[in-house]
C-alpha cells in the first residue's frame, strides 16, 4: 500500500492552572460529552481509516490467527445446569450464532435429594427443553446487544432482565412470563444492572445520576407504573455508589452503600416490604461491612484499619448489637467474600498471593451460632491457579465452584460438603488438538527496588521455547482497586504459546493478590509502586533470560492501561511493543472534573488533585502530563465511544499528543469502536476478531508476520 500520513490533530490552546502551575492541554477540544461532534467524529474515523491501512498487510494474519481461535471454540455449547427448585437451569450457545440461549428443563423427580452426581438428562424421553430468552433475536437490529442480569423470581414464573443496547452501561429491564416469553408489562428504563425479585411480586433495582454514579434504590411493585416506584434510599453523598444483592437464603436483599475505603449494609425484609429499609451497619469512615443471612443470624464480614484483612461477625436479627466474632481476622489471611448454606459457612479466601476455599459446619438453625468448628480446606493440587464462587443452593450441602489454570480451561466443579467429594461438571472444551500437558507454568517471584518480592505467573509450551532470552514475551499487568489478576485461561492466547510466546502476569501492588496492604501499597501517595514493581517484574524476566528488551511487549487494560502509559514514558527502551485498552491516561485532568463519571467516587483511589500534595504527586505520573520527546515502543491504542469509565477523549488526546512529541518512527495505532463502551464488541465472534488484531499488532511489532 502507498503511503497514509498518521492524521494530525489540530491544536487549540487550553490552558488549566492549579496551585501556580499551569498546564497547556492542545488537545482538550477531543472531549465532547454528547459524542457528536462532527469533526470529533471525523478525527476519530481518520484515526481508524489509518490503524486499517497501516495493518493491512497483516489482513491474511488476522484472519489465519482468528481461524485459529475460532477453531477451538465449542460453538454449540452448553453451561453446567444448575438444579434450582422444580428445574435445571442453563445456558446454551449454537454453532454460528454470536450471542446466548438462557434455557430450563423440568426436574423429573423433584423430590430427589440434590447431589454432586446429577446430571440433567437431555434423551428424548426427558422432560422438554424451555428457552426462556434468546438472545440472538433480541440482539437484531443492534451492534451492541449485552444481558446482565437474568433473575427468575421464587415461583419461576416470571423473569426480569437487563439489557444494555449500546455499551453505556445504561439498562431497560424486561419482565416476561417464564412459560410464554411475553412481556407482563412495561419495561424499567434507564436503570443499572443491579437487580433482585422482592418476593414473586415486587422488584428492587438502582439507578445512576448525571454522573453514572448509582445512587438510588428503588421498589417497584409488578402491575404498577415506574413513575410510582418508592425510593427506598438515596445516596447523596458523591463519594459513595450503591450496590445490591439477595442473601442465598433470598430472605432478605442487601442494600450496601460503599466508597473506596467505606462500606455500610441496610436490609430489606422480603416478608416484611413495606418496613423499608433497617440499618444493619453504621457509616462510619474507614470501615467497610457486607452482609449474608441464614436462620435467624446475620453473619457480617468486616474490615478496619485494624483487621485490615477482615473478620467475621455474627448477631441475631433481631438484636443486631448483639455481636459475636466468629472469625477473627489474620495478618496473612485476607477474607475475601463468604457464601452461606442451611448448614454450612464458606468462606473464600486468600494466603500467599492464592485463592483457597474453606468449609465450616454451622450449628443446627434455632441455635446459637457463636462459633466455628475447625475449618476443612478444598484441596487444589496445582501450584498456580484462579477460583470463583459460582451461584449454589442454600438448602442443599453442595458447593459450586469455577476453577482455571493458565494451562487448563475454566472447569465447574460440584463439591459436597459433608463428604469432601469433588465432582467435575463441566470443563469448557478447547478443540483443535489442543493438550494442557504441552504447556509449563510456573509461579516466580520478582524483587522490587524496596525489597518486596512480586508474584509473577507465567506460561510457555514447552516444546516451542528456548529459555535463552530469545522468545518474544508478552506481560500482562492490571494493579488497581485491590482487583486480583488470577492466572486464567484464555483460549485465544494458545496463538501466541503456540508461536513460541511465554505469557506472563505481574501482579503487581495496588491489586489485591498479597492481601489488603498489597492494594494500600500502590495507591494514592503510593501509586508509583505499581509502575515500578512492573519495571522490576520486567527486569526480572530479562534476567531470568525468559526474554530480551527486543522481544518484550506489554499489555494492560482500562486502569491496567494507565500502568501501560506510565511505564512506557519512565522506561520507553524497556518493551519494544506496547497495548493499551481503554487506557485511564488522562489522570490529572480527569480527576479534576467532578462532572465525568467515576471522578467524585475515585478520590479515594488516586487522590483529590485539588489538594496540592496530590497534585503534585499525580501530575509526576499522569501519562499524558508525561509524554517527552523519547523513542517509543510501537503502541496500540483502543478506545469506545460510547465508554462511560473512561472518556474516549484520553486514549484519543493521548495518542495526538504522542504523535506531536515522540522522536521515534514506530508505529502508533488508534482504533476507536464508534459503536461500544468500555468492555468493547458484545458479540463472541466479534470478540475473537480483536484478539486477532491485536496479536497480530503485536507480531507486526517483532517482524513475525
Amino acid at each position: 500500500p502507498g503511503n497514509m500520513e498518521p492524521p494530525v490533530a489540530k491544536k487549540v490552546s487550553h490552558e488549566i492552572e492549579m496551585f501556580g502551575d499551569v498546564r497547556v492541554d492542545s488537545y482538550y477540544w477531543l472531549r465532547d460529552d454528547s459524542r457528536c461532534d462532527a469533526e470529533i467524529l471525523s478525527h476519530l474515523r481518520r484515526e481508524n481509516a489509518y490503524t486499517d491501512h497501516v495493518m493491512s498487510g497483516t489482513k491474511q494474519l488476522q484472519e489465519q490467527i482468528y481461524n485459529e481461535i475460532r477453531g477451538r471454540l465449542k460453538e454449540d455449547d452448553i453451561s453446567a445446569p444448575l438444579r434450582r427448585g422444580p428445574y435445571y437451569y442453563y445456558t446454551r450457545t449454537l454453532e454460528g450464532k454470536e450471542y446466548t440461549m438462557h434455557c430450563r428443563r423440568p426436574v423429573a423427580n423433584v423430590d430427589s435429594k440434590p447431589s454432586v452426581y446429577d446430571t440433567m438428562p437431555t434423551d428424548p424421553a426427558a422432560p422438554p427443553e424451555q428457552v426462556l430468552l434468546d438472545e440472538n433475536i433480541k440482539s437484531q437490529g443492534h451492534a451492541y446487544y449485552k444481558v446482565n442480569a437474568f433473575k427468575v423470581n421464587p415461583s419461576d414464573k416470571l423473569i426480569a432482565y437487563a439489557e444494555d443496547t449500546k455499551g453505556d452501561e445504561i439498562y431497560t429491564v424486561h419482565i416476561i412470563d417464564a412459560d410464554s416469553q411475553t412481556t407482563v408489562e412495561n419495561p424499567l428504563v434507564g436503570v443499572t444492572s443491579y437487580l433482585e425479585w422482592a418476593g414473586d411480586g415486587a422488584l428492587v433495582y438502582v439507578t445512576m445520576d448525571e454522573i453514572h454514579r448509582p445512587d438510588k434504590v428503588w421498589l417497584h411493585k409488578l402491575g404498577t407504573e415506574q413513575s410510582l416506584d418508592q425510593c427506598l434510599y438515596h445516596e447523596k453523598d458523591d463519594m459513595f455508589s450503591v450496590g445490591l444483592h439477595a442473601s442465598e437464603s433470598k430472605k432478605f436483599l442487601f442494600i450496601e452503600s460503599e466508597s473506596k475505603t467505606t462500606r455500610f449494609v441496610s436490609y430489606l425484609d422480603i416478608s416484611k416490604l413495606d418496613e423499608g429499609l433497617v440499618v444493619l451497619t453504621q457509616r462510619s469512615d474507614g470501615i467497610e461491612t457486607s452482609a449474608s443471612h441464614r436462620g435467624d443470624h446475620f453473619f457480617v464480614i468486616r474490615k478496619s484499619d485494624d483487621c485490615f484483612n477482615s473478620e467475621i461477625l455474627v448477631c441475631p436479627v433481631n438484636d443486631t448489637s448483639a455481636i459475636t466474632v466468629l472469625l477473627p481476622h489474620r495478618a496473612s489471611v485476607k477474607i475475601q467474600s463468604m457464601q452461606l448454606f442451611n448448614k454450612h459457612l464458606v468462606v473464600f479466601e486468600r494466603e500467599n498471593g492464592l485463592p483457597k476455599i474453606t468449609v465450616y459446619d454451622l450449628p443446627p438453625l434455632g441455635e446459637p451460632v457463636d462459633r466455628l468448628q475447625s475449618g476443612r480446606t478444598v484441596d487444589f493440587d496445582d501450584s498456580v491457579y484462579s477460583v470463583d464462587s459460582e451461584e449454589s443452593q442454600f438448602s442443599s450441602s453442595i458447593l459450586r465452584f469455577h476453577y482455571a489454570l493458565l494451562t487448563t480451561p475454566p472447569s465447574v466443579y460440584d463439591y459436597d460438603m459433608k463428604s469432601e467429594i469433588s465432582v467435575l461438571k463441566k470443563r469448557n472444551e478447547v478443540l483443535g488438538g489442543f493438550d494442557s500437558a504441552d504447556y509449563v507454568t510456573e509461579r516466580k517471584w520478582a524483587t522490587a527496588t524496596d525489597g518486596t518480592k512480586i508474584p509473577i505467573s507465567v506460561v510457555f509450551r514447552k516444546d516451542k521455547v528456548k529459555l535463552d532470552g530469545s522468545d518474544p514475551l508478552l506481560l500482562y499487568g492490571y494493579g488497581s482497586y485491590e482487583i486480583c489478576i488470577d492466572p486464567y485461561f484464555k483460549a485465544s492466547r494458545l496463538s501466541l504459546l503456540d508461536r513460541g510466546f511465554i505469557f506472563s502476569i505481574a501482579h503487581v501492588r495496588g491489586g489485591g493478590e498479597m492481601g489488603r496492604p498489597w492494594y494500600e501499597n500502590g495507591k494514592l501517595l503510593k501509586k508509583k509502586n505499581t509502575f515500578t514493581d512492573f519495571i522490576d517484574c520486567a527486569e526480572y524476566l530479562i534476567g531470568q533470560k525468559y526474554v530480551s528488551k527486543e522481544k518484550l511487549c506489554i499489555e494492560g487494560r482500562s486502569a491496567g492501561g494507565l500502568l501501560i502509559g506510565a511505564v512506557i514514558n519512565m522506561r520507553p527502551d524497556l518493551f519494544k511493543a506496547a497495548v493499551a485498552g481503554v487506557p485511564f491516561v488522562d489522570v490529572l485532568t480527569t480527576m479534576l472534573d467532578p462532572t465525568i463519571p467515576l471522578t467524585t467516587s475515585e478520590w479515594e483511589e488516586w487522590g483529590d488533585p485539588r489538594r496540592e500534595e496530590y497534585y503534585r504527586y499525580m501530575k509526576s505520573y499522569s501519562p499524558v502530563d508525561n509524554i517527552t520527546a523519547q523513542n517509543y515502543p510501537a503502541l496500540l491504542v483502543t478506545a469506545g465511544l460510547n465508554d462511560r469509565r473512561v472518556m474516549y477523549s484520553e486514549p484519543a488526546k493521548f495518542v495526538a499528543k504522542l504523535r506531536e512529541t515522540k522522536t521515534d518512527d514506530n508505529v502508533l495505532l488508534f482504533k476507536c469502536e464508534l459503536g461500544a463502551g468500555h468492555f468493547s464488541k458484545s458479540g463472541r465472534f466479534e470478540k475473537l476478531e480483536e484478539d486477532a488484531f491485536t496479536y497480530a499488532f503485536i507480531l507486526k511489532a517483532l517482524n513475525m508476520v
